[in-house]
């Protein structure tokens, strides 16, 4: 199952593909005993896509058994010992991907000739992704952070590792030359490495970067390169060859005072948006204002989700799930219009945007 959503992958998961492209989304559950349910719920819903390209005048016999096939496949690929909160399976002739979010969806089925991506993306941006860099002189490991666990990962040319030949004692001796680690000419150009691999990393996935380490491999870092510049430094070190566990301990803190300054920024932005008139609240008034592109910041609270149905096309009601029309992903598709638009997204505790009602935004104009 895929966890990990980049920006090329996004794009591949956008483009357009030969009818049908098949989207199925179903809510799962970490623990037991709501987990009990996942198998059979997700069964039917795949039970559900089948009828519907059974009935689909569209489809033909080829390609609904093409379909048919990948969607097998891809109820092969899941694993319900280690879902979290949501489930989504694309498949269209030739392919399929199964995705494990850390969101809850509606449970659905869309055939189209694009995949739904809104749910995803959602997903994503509510876990607020981040690396972290972990040094040490002869090793340096990436890990790849969101909310509450960090996984180790080879992306780019990570893990980067130091050739034995730079810690060759006998030469040291014979030039006599035994300076600090972090001194030596060898440590230095592999830092220099270490941050041309990182930038490259982050021009393809921008996000938050943390580097741990001693503070001397950090001052060198920083000496060095530019992606120390503008990192969150956390001097620790011996975290290069760390469970992810340990990892997660280290920098929770560290990134939990990030949020909360974060969280404050917000607020103060949101006030600041009321007192000039550029301020929008509720899922109607900010819906309106995201489908124009008017929203720079967008504040949502990490539990909130509504469903509604449009009134005439010119505003957002309150529906029951279920009802016809009904948009019980609303605010996952303000999340990924206001992304594509170039808007900051944040997710806030629940409660913090008081009257606002789960949602608000500030205006660009």
């Amino acid at each position: 199952m895929e966890h990990a959503l980049s920006p090329s992958t996004l794009a591949e998961l956008r483009r357009p593909r030969p009818y049908p492209a098949v989207s199925v989304l179903t809510p799962t559950h970490r623990r037991e005993p709501e987990n009990a349910q996942d198998r059979v719920r997700l069964r039917n819903v795949l039970a559900d896509a089948k009828k519907q390209l059974e009935s689909d005048p569209a489809v033909t016999r080829e390609l609904r058994i093409d379909v048919t096939d990948q969607l097998d496949r891809a109820l092969g690929d899941v694993d319900l010992a280690h879902t979290e909160d949501g489930l989504i399976i694309f498949a269209a002739p030739g392919e399929h991907q199964v995705w494990s979010l850390a969101r809850s969806v509606p449970e659905r089925v869309v055939l189209s000739d694009t995949f739904l991506t809104r749910n995803l993306v959602a997903a994503q941006a509510a876990e607020r992704p981040f690396w972290v860099l972990a040094l040490s002189a002869d090793r340096v490991t990436l890990w790849n952070g969101g909310a509450g666990h960090v996984t180790k990962t080879h992306i780019g040319d990570f893990p980067l590792v130091r050739g034995q030949e730079n810690f060759d004692a006998e030469r040291r001796e014979q030039i006599g030359d035994t300076p600090s680690t972090f001194r030596d000419e060898g440590t230095r150009q592999f830092l220099r490495d270490v941050d041309t691999a990182m930038a490259q990393v982050l021009r393809r996935q921008p996000r938050p970067l943390y580097i741990t380490g001693e503070p001397a491999a950090l001052a060198l870092l920083t000496e060095v390169g530019g992606v120390a510049g503008t990192a969150i430094h956390i001097p620790h070190g011996g975290l290069a060859d760390a469970t992810p566990e340990t990892v997660w301990q280290t920098v929770e803190p560290v990134i939990a005072d990030e949020d909360r300054r974060s969280i404050d920024t917000v607020s103060r932005e949101l006030v600041s948006a009321r007192g000039r008139k550029a301020f929008a609240a509720g899922v109607d008034e900010v819906w309106q204002n995201a489908s124009d592109g008017r929203i720079r910041l967008l504040a949502v609270e990490e539990n909130y989700q509504v469903t509604v149905r449009d009134d005439a096309g010119d505003h957002l009601v309150p529906a029951d799930s279920g009802d016809l029309d009904a948009r019980e992903d609303i605010v996952d598709e303000i999340v990924e219009r206001c992304l594509d638009t170039g808007a900051d997204v944040r997710f806030v505790p629940d409660g913090a945007l008081g009257d606002a009602q789960g949602i608000a935004g500030v205006l660009r104009y």
